[in-house]
């Protein structure tokens, strides 16, 4: 099993999954997150991108075995479609999935949210550490502001803009009609960085000869691997990925 976090968080943000399965990390996470903090701004940060870290990942199945599994978050959840493509893999879980090039949404809570990142006006190499508000608004709007301040400082560390915006690049680029195994599509109903119909329209692009399946977690944000009853979304994956999983 491989595990892909998303953007503005550090391989803790899967702690508790990984006492269930196995995970790697990506670059530019060699450190706490007190010392990525304290490394901002990391001109080396700024220079990561998207590629780069597909790359990272498609090493990494390359090298087992047998082929694992991917599950990705965000971000990872782009990663996950874009190493299955590739051949990597034996299926595939995408939960609140970064779309790839094309797949876009006009919904005011996705435009505010990733506004920050995508901003045009600020250079593509400054490195970009979220502050607790927007944190707040994107990922934990729905918890007490205790646990909102606790999964701040747990996992979110500064982040490249350039893997941001590789979405819109032939980086993110994806055959919806090509040949690939099977992939699942989990979203929060209350994600507002990556909302759910910007899930269902990623998985609709698809090929319908494709195994693409889709659930949606009523009362998740984009916190949901991190939230309360974040195990009732894990159980769906390992018993999905228990069917679907080949050789």
């Amino acid at each position: 099993m491989v595990f892909i976090h998303g953007m503005f968080v550090t391989l803790a943000c899967w702690r508790e999954w990984v006492d269930d399965f196995a995970a790697r990390g990506r670059p530019g996470r060699d450190g706490t997150v007190a010392e990525l903090r304290g490394r901002h701004p990391d001109p080396e940060l700024g220079k990561l991108t998207l590629g780069a870290v597909v790359a990272r990942y498609e090493a990494v199945p390359a090298g087992m075995r047998e082929r694992p599994a991917l599950v990705g978050h965000s971000m990872g959840g782009l990663i996950v479609q874009l190493l299955l493509q590739r051949g990597q893999g034996s299926c595939g879980v995408a939960i609140d999935s970064a779309p790839p090039k094309g797949v876009l949404s006009l919904k005011g809570s996705f435009l505010k949210s990733n506004w920050p990142v995508l901003n045009p006006f600020v250079g593509a190499g400054e490195p970009y550490l979220m502050p607790f508000e927007h944190f707040q608004y994107t990922f934990v709007h729905t918890l007490p502001l205790a646990e909102q301040r606790a999964a701040y400082e747990a996992p979110v560390v500064p982040e490249s803009r350039r893997v941001g915006r590789g979405t819109t690049t032939d980086a993110a680029k994806t055959d919806f009609a090509k040949p690939r195994p099977p992939l699942l599509f989990i979203a929060g109903s209350d994600d507002r960085i990556i909302p759910a119909a910007l899930n269902q329209k990623n998985r609709a692009r698809y090929a319908k000869e494709l195994v693409t399946d889709f659930e949606q977690f009523p009362g998740r944000t984009h916190y949901i691997i991190g939230q309360p009853r974040w195990r009732e979304v894990a159980e769906r994956v390992a018993g999905w990925i228990g069917k679907h999983a080949g050789p």
